[in-house]
């Protein structure tokens, strides 16, 4: 089982947010708005001062940028003082998986070390606006190196993407997409394993990924790959 408070600022440190600030344990990040890990506080240890006033500092931050303010909990991290008590609620929740970099590369994929056009297309066209398909290619502009972006073509056009980074020992799997119009045809195993073949290929034995907790089809593709619960986060706003 793998420790979120050695995994979160893994995590943290692979999809950066544009700003990016420290209160202490806290890390605050903000982009545009739309993309929540990258628009939150992460409270992973003790803020820089009493957490009352750490909130009061993270509502004005985020405030200061025309942000709502918004906290990703993580099961396992100690939580900051009572935020149902200033008006905030649970929402979206979010499942974290690990496994091996198991599989093997499959020749259909191409894999890139920066994201070409198709690339950048299909993964916009799964954004839900298009200020929130451009925040999110910003995100992938600012991931640091080495990262690994798989493609895997049908007919000559994207028909699957996804992204792996490598840092603090781990392969983070980021951006698993598929064209609506080639979904359920195994795209997305062929993708994901070509990612964690090459992640093995440069050294690196452990991976991990971020899955929304209701969506079941991912979970059951996952964990069909190897891939086991490691905790949930979730995200509270006001």
């Amino acid at each position: 089982m793998i420790d979120p408070t050695i995994l979160e600022p893994i995590a943290d440190d692979a999809w950066p947010a544009r700003e990016r600030e420290r209160l202490g344990g806290w890390r605050l990040n903000a982009s545009s708005g739309h993309s929540m890990r990258i628009n939150a506080c992460w409270p992973l240890g003790a803020p820089d001062r009493d957490p009352e006033a750490a909130i009061e500092a993270v509502e004005a931050w985020f405030s200061a940028r025309g942000l709502p303010p918004r906290f990703k909990l993580t099961d396992g991290v100690v939580a900051p003082a009572d935020l149902a008590a200033r008006g905030y609620g649970g929402g979206k929740e979010t499942l974290v998986m690990a496994g091996g970099t198991t599989g093997e590369g499959d020749p259909s994929v191409r894999l890139l070390s920066t994201p070409d056009a198709t690339f950048e297309a299909v993964f916009t066209a799964s954004a839900g606006d298009p200020e929130d398909g451009r925040e999110r290619i910003e995100a992938l502009g600012r991931m640091p190196p080495p990262a690994c972006f798989a493609k895997l073509d049908i007919d000559g056009a994207p028909a699957a993407i996804g992204v792996a980074a490598l840092g603090g020992g781990f392969a983070g799997v980021f951006g698993m997409r598929t064209v609506p119009a080639h979904r359920r045809k195994g795209l997305a195993r062929r993708v994901l394993r070509a990612l964690l073949a090459e992640a093995r290929q440069r050294g690196v034995e452990r991976a991990w990924l971020q899955v929304e907790a209701d969506n079941a089809p991912a979970i059951a593709l996952y964990a069909d790959e190897g891939f086991e619960p490691a905790y949930r986060y979730h995200y509270w706003s006001r």
